[in-house]
């Protein structure tokens, strides 16, 4: 079997702006689909970027899964490596990692088709539902008034954990004041979780980390810089509170450093910036040699197949930025994530949107 073509288009996704967008009301992605001599064809894609790298990004994408044509798509890791030295990063980084992990996500998914079996039994089959839990829904810019109420409607609509972000105050108190509002709007058995984005220092993340423990934390994510591992080791230390990190790291030795610094409890892997799925496993079986769980962060449709291969899966972000690229998505029953066992991904683009949200 081989690659004989491929498809790329840019696209913008209609998405409310939240303080994370940089006042955008879309999110923007290069969706890829390759196309095999024996006509099957596998979709990925790249984005999570800002407007302005759109373009840059299709251009990668496009440039790169061009040196594919003509290989065979099953040699998933051999691909990987060979584009990664053409795009002359000499390490992971930036769009050339980000368009290797599309091409990645996409050559699984032929391998699942070619092969009949569903990517996540192909990564590792541990199980085909996990708990998931609501993000890119409670932002930093929501009065306390709207975070409460917004933070109800999660509840109601069946959702029992749930992540919010704080670092946009100027005081601790005021961190401490959204912090009580969220506790009190969901009640003593919802697990809520906490995005810093970076936003605070060793010292503050110590300092108001000790204040939120009353509030019975799920974790705290990236409380600062998420090269200072020295930094998070000391917070981890100083916090009866998980602390989540890992999606801003670009390939997988950044990991090696971390884990081997006892700088976080909880393994957060980004699907783009890692790589691809191939990487992203590589990651969570490092991870389970330290006896720690891993969490996936964003491409919810994709990373429920990769978070149901380990054993060491704790939870999946459903964030629904990329959902609406596809024609059907995973459902979401009782607070789980529930793969189906068609082959490959088991998924497709939705055309008529991806025609509707094009920039060419």
């Amino acid at each position: 079997m081989k690659i004989v073509s491929f498809k790329t288009k840019a696209v913008k996704v209609p998405r409310a702006a939240g303080p994370l967008s940089g006042g955008a009301d879309s999110a923007p992605f290069v969706a890829l689909t390759i196309k095999t001599d024996e006509g099957i064809e596998g979709i990925g894609y790249a984005g999570f970027i800002s407007d302005v790298m759109l373009k840059a990004l299709n251009d990668s994408v496009y440039a790169l899964t061009e040196q594919a044509i003509g290989s065979d798509p099953m040699d998933v890791e051999a691909i990987g490596k060979r584009l990664m030295t053409l795009g002359g990063t000499g390490a992971p980084s930036g769009l050339v990692t980000r368009t290797v992990a599309a091409i990645d996500v996409a050559l699984w998914d032929i391998k699942g088709k070619a092969l009949g079996q569903p990517v996540h039994k192909l990564l590792g089959g541990y199980r085909d539902r996990m708990p998931t839990y609501a993000s890119g829904f409670l932002w930093r810019n929501f009065d306390l008034e709207v975070l409460g109420t917004t933070a109800r409607k999660l509840v109601d609509e069946g959702y029992r954990s749930m992540k919010f972000r704080l670092g946009g105050e100027d005081s601790p108190a005021k961190e401490i004041a959204r912090m009580r509002v969220m506790r009190d709007a969901v009640g003593p058995d919802v697990d809520l979780m906490i995005d810093i984005n970076q936003g605070w220092d060793v010292n503050q993340s110590i300092m108001i980390g000790r204040e939120l423990e009353k509030y019975n934390l799920y974790w705290l994510e990236d409380p600062t810089n998420h090269q200072d591992y020295a930094g998070l080791a000391r917070i981890a230390d100083a916090l009866d509170t998980p602390i989540a990190a890992g999606e801003y790291h670009y390939g997988i030795a950044p990991f090696r450093t971390m884990l081997e610094s006892r700088s976080i409890d909880i393994v957060m892997i980004d699907l783009l910036r890692v790589g691809g799925l191939t990487q992203w496993m590589k990651v969570a079986h490092m991870a389970e040699a330290f006896n720690l769980p891993v969490v996936s962060h964003l491409a919810p449709e994709i990373m429920a197949h990769a978070m149901c291969a380990i054993p060491n899966g704790l939870t999946v972000e459903y964030m629904p930025w990329s959902l609406p690229l596809f024609r059907d998505t995973p459902k979401v029953e009782n607070g789980q994530i529930i793969l189906t066992q068609r082959p490959g991904l088991g998924l497709e683009f939705d055309e008529a949107a991806l025609e509707a949200y094009s920039v060419e």
